[in-house]
């Protein structure tokens, strides 16, 4: 396989497509879309997202310092789109998505109640980086659709029908895995 070199840019694909709610200390609030976002830490939870100071949830978010991580479903691909290329600063994109707002359970940030996972997150630490900032931030709670649990507590993502970010554009997570953690080597039952 020949491999040619690429121009230099982050190509980590796919990433994560998120709707990110913030609150500003007089109570306005705003949704915009967040293709960087990740994981950083299990104990404590912990996540990250990437902003442009120039984004106007970066200023709410700078201080309140908390933000709701809202996982959209793939019917709501189009919001997602809408909420990333169109400033908060110009329109009150929860009013024109439709987006109902709930009570978080531990900030002060309302979440999104159509998406069907929500992260409530504190911000930690703020590190610059060049084009983005970085939000570190702990998870202080997470609201889960109760159709999304089995009778054990697991959570089935799957049936989320959440969507991925891929260099451009948005696709559906697959509903079938391909593989679990560790199956690789898993001793084969005896029958």
């Amino acid at each position: 396989m020949k491999k040619l070199k690429f121009k230099g840019s982050a190509i980590l694909n796919p990433v994560p497509a998120v709707l990110i709610t913030s609150k500003n200390k007089e109570g306005k609030v705003n949704v915009f879309t967040v293709g960087w976002a990740a994981t950083v830490c299990t104990k404590p939870p912990m996540l990250s997202i990437s902003i442009r100071p120039e984004r106007l949830s970066y200023d709410y978010i700078k201080e309140s310092m908390e933000f709701v991580v809202n996982l959209p479903s793939a019917n709501l691909t189009k919001k997602v789109d809408f909420c990333g290329v169109r400033s908060g600063r110009q329109v009150d994109k929860i009013k024109e998505m439709n987006f109902t707002l709930g009570n978080s359970e531990n900030i002060e940030t309302p979440y999104i109640k159509e998406c069907p996972i929500n992260i409530e997150c504190k911000v930690k630490q703020i590190i610059p980086l060049g084009t983005h900032d970085m939000f570190i931030a702990e998870v202080v709670s997470s609201l889960v659709d109760e159709t999304l649990l089995d009778e054990k507590g697991k959570i089935h993502f799957e049936k989320a029908n959440l969507i991925a970010y891929c260099h451009g554009e948005y696709y559906p997570l697959p509903p079938k895995a391909i593989g679990k953690f560790g199956y690789s080597v898993q001793k084969k039952r005896k029958k």
